[in-house]
Parts: structure tokens; sequence; C-alpha cells
């Protein structure tokens, strides 16, 4: 810019500011104690727009933002954790905002858009949704430490009579069907003494001397006083965990957090 159109604009914006930026002379033109402060400022307000910028972008590319994950107690023992310490390597940009709740409201949370994805157990039967397998855990028998270890089951056959803690099979459904299914295709038939919705209550009533149980390896983590787990024999991963999500989603970060689940396997 030449000088007049220069001199033309400071001149019309210490109008408006009314503040004088600039001492002037014929050898000499040097900032006012107004117009070190008023660059100062100006100079602050350039880097936040840029900065603005540089965010909005980032957002509208899902690098930056917000995702709401929902799950089940289940799932924390030791998936949830993991799949957060990857995203924020991954992803430091998003901000992960975790529920915890039943599955019941997972899909609830899905439908509303209050949750961008969910943590679930199979099946997932809703038109809406996508899902995709995270992970496949082994089976445990959990057993009272008083008991021998040579009296402790571990092949589905050997819990025929034996006293059982088992999944509430309206609130605990998934777990309740998987392992009445085992049961059945082994003809073993075991004397139900409880039947319980959360895998820690389960424990503790094992721990207490009331049967014994089936559950997934995760929940070896949670360490009951009284407890000792031995891996179900002949029996395959088949514990399922999935990850389900809207198929009409308005959340860019979300295809980046798939991402990386996808490379996590």
């Amino acid at each position: 810019m030449s000088q007049p159109p220069l001199s033309r604009h400071i001149q019309v914006l210490e109008r408006i500011l009314k503040v004088q930026l600039f001492n002037r002379s014929s050898r000499l033109v040097e900032l006012t104690p107004g117009g070190s402060a008023f660059l100062e400022e100006a100079r602050r307000i350039v880097h936040m727009v840029d900065s603005a910028l540089i965010t909005a972008r980032a957002a509208s590319e899902g690098q930056q933002g917000r995702l709401t994950i929902g799950f089940t107690a289940a799932s924390l023992y030791r998936f949830v954790p993991d799949l957060i310490t990857r995203l924020q390597d991954a992803l430091p940009g998003i901000q992960l905002q975790l529920r915890e709740t039943v599955s019941a409201h997972l899909v609830e949370g899905l439908l509303s858009n209050a949750l961008d994805m969910a943590i679930l157990r199979p099946p997932v039967h809703r038109a809406e949704f996508r899902h995709r397998q995270v992970a496949c855990e082994t089976l445990l028998v959990c057993s009272p430490e008083s008991v021998p270890e040579h009296e402790r089951p571990r092949r589905l056959a050997d819990f025929d009579r034996l006293p059982l803690v088992m999944y509430d099979p309206e609130k605990a459904r998934y777990f309740h069907d998987l392992v009445s299914g085992l049961l059945t295709s082994a003809r073993s038939q075991p004397r139900v003494t409880q039947q319980l919705a959360q895998i820690h209550s389960i424990l503790i009533m094992v721990g207490a001397g009331h049967g014994f149980a089936i559950v997934p390896e995760s929940a070896s983590a949670l360490r009951p006083q009284g407890v000792a787990f031995t891996v179900l024999e002949g029996v395959p991963p088949v514990v399922e965990l999935h990850a389900a999500w809207r198929e009409e989603h308005s959340n860019p970060a979300l295809p980046h957090v798939l991402a990386v689940l996808e490379t996590a396997q």
C-alpha cells in the first residue's frame, strides 16, 4: 500500500477509536502509548481469528470436537479403558464423554442422538444402526476358594447338579442365554441358586460359597475375595462385544473413532 492511502486509513481508524495512534513529525513517526496498547491487542485478535479458523476446519473434518460413548458396566472391566487410551493417543483433539448405563438405555441413547456410539452385547436388531464386533472373550469358571481344586468344575459337563449362580433372564439376557445354551448343548443341568443381573454381584455370591458361576474373562480384573478363576475347557472365545452407531449420524468425529477401532483389531 502506498503512503497516501495508508495515512488516510490510519486517520480514519484514529477517528473511530478517538485515540491518537502515532506521533508524527517531519522526520519521525512513532507509536503513542495508546497506539502501542492497540497494536498488542490487534495482534492478539488476529491470532484468535486464525486460531478460530483452524479450530473450525478441524471440527468440520472430525479432528476436533466431542463424542459421547455409552457402555455397560461389564465392558468397563477391560475393553473400555483400553479403548479410551487408544482414542486419546490417536485423536487428542476429540473430547470423549462417557455414559455408563444398561443395555436398553444404550439403544435409546443412540436413537435419540444422546449417544454417538455404544459399546454393548449383541444382537443389535435395529435397521437404523450399524455395528461392528470389537472384542471376543473366553469364559472362565468361578469357584469358591474354599472348594478344593480337584472338585472345581472345568468343563460344561462338570456343572451337572452343581449349585450355579446364574444370570437374570431379563436384566442380563445376553449372558443368561449364552450360558444356558452352552449348558444345554452339553446336557448339563446345574442347580440354580440365584439369578443376578450384575457380574460383580455374582462374584460376591460365589465368594460367599453360594455356588459356582461362568463369567467372561475380563471379570477376573475385579479380583473378588474368596473366588478362584479357571478357564472353561472345551469352549472357544464366544463372549462378543460390539460397537454400534446410527447409520445416519451427524458427528464428523465418529468416522475417525471407527477407524481407530478398525486398526485396533
